[in-house]
């Protein structure tokens, strides 16, 4: 059974969504990854041109999800 309940992620590299659909633990592994990548690797890209938005639950059965804005998350562990 499919669990509609799930928050997701989607990360944006300037205005492309390149990660998206991502549960929690799959998001701050890429979160994560892509933060130290633009400080390593010498391109146009950085810290700054990362964002993300996290969707809250489904409105009803495969509806779509909800933006959660920044008020009503907890802490960010980054």
């Amino acid at each position: 059974m499919t669990d509609y309940n799930n928050t997701t992620y989607h990360i944006y590299l300037k205005d492309n969504c390149i990660y998206w659909n991502l549960n929690e633990e799959e998001f701050e592994e890429k979160w994560q990854m892509l933060n130290v990548m633009v400080d390593l690797i010498a391109s146009d890209y950085t810290e700054d041109d990362l964002s993300y938005i996290k969707l809250g639950t489904k409105c009803g059965v495969g509806g779509p999800g909800r933006i959660v804005k920044d008020s009503e998350w907890e802490e960010d562990s980054y």
